[in-house]
């Protein structure tokens, strides 16, 4: 048995997935070993059950990677998510007049997991789904900022910086300096860097089990940094009260 009664060959297992995810989702055995402190027979034999189940693949290379089954978990999750944080997002949209987001870190790239759209006819329409990248939106440099600058590195290395605007950040080393303000002043901005003419506030959810953001956005007329001012207080107490509705479901 493991420590606090849990199952130690599910704890394992479940640190094994963890940790092929920290690496960007792929390792090697060896990898895997030194990282989990277990020998090398005991992680063939929790990879070769994960395989099994669909939640690990091993590759031509014998290196392994996350299985196609914990797609189906993730989504699921999502939902759920996105379920309980829905109230708390209308909430937003009512008190603030325009979209509000929830948003958390899926690999490398942010996913949209609950939104509430503003009123107005002029708004902001990101699908539920939809996986944008961290470097140029409110939600990713939010998560982004709640990760180590080498893990940063790791993830802009895999999947780059590509400009989704003019002003979108295009070098790690100015993404580094963003991350140091962001952290400093507890929220995020993306001023045009997704979209032309459209500004988002984004705040962390504190304790989340992965990198989570709220976020309120929409036309940088409406959505000044006045607004920003009144949002912000807001976006916080939302971003608490999400946290409590995830810690207590954990």
């Amino acid at each position: 048995m493991a420590n606090g009664g849990g199952v130690q060959s599910v704890d394992r297992a479940i640190d094994l997935l963890e940790i092929m995810t920290d690496l960007g989702g792929e390792a090697a055995l060896s990898e895997l070993a030194t990282a989990a402190e277990l020998p090398l027979p005991t992680i063939h034999r929790l990879m070769r059950t994960l395989v099994t189940r669909g939640y690990a693949r091993q590759l031509p290379s014998r290196r392994y990677t996350l299985g196609p089954r914990l797609i189906r978990l993730g989504e699921s999750a999502g939902r759920q998510v996105g379920a309980g944080a829905r109230p708390h997002l209308e909430r937003l949209a009512r008190e603030l007049g325009e979209t509000a987001n929830l948003a958390m870190i899926d690999r490398d790239m942010v996913v949209y997991v609950a939104q509430a759209s503003s009123s107005h006819s002029m708004r902001m329409f990101t699908e539920v789904g939809r996986r944008v990248y961290c470097h140029c939106t409110g939600v990713g440099k939010m998560v982004l900022a709640e990760l180590p600058d080498s893990t940063i590195r790791e993830i802009v290395g895999r999947v780059g910086m590509p400009p989704a605007t003019d002003q979108s950040i295009t070098t790690v080393e100015g993404l580094l300096t963003e991350m140091a303000t962001i952290r400093e002043q507890g929220y995020s901005v993306d001023d045009g860097e997704q979209e032309i003419g459209v500004r988002c506030f984004a705040v962390p959810v504190p304790g989340a089990p992965t990198p989570t953001a709220v976020s309120v956005s929409g036309p940088a007329a409406r959505v000044t940094y006045e607004f920003g001012e009144t949002a912000l207080p807001l976006l916080h107490d939302a971003a608490r009260q999400i946290s409590a509705e995830l810690l207590s479901a954990a």
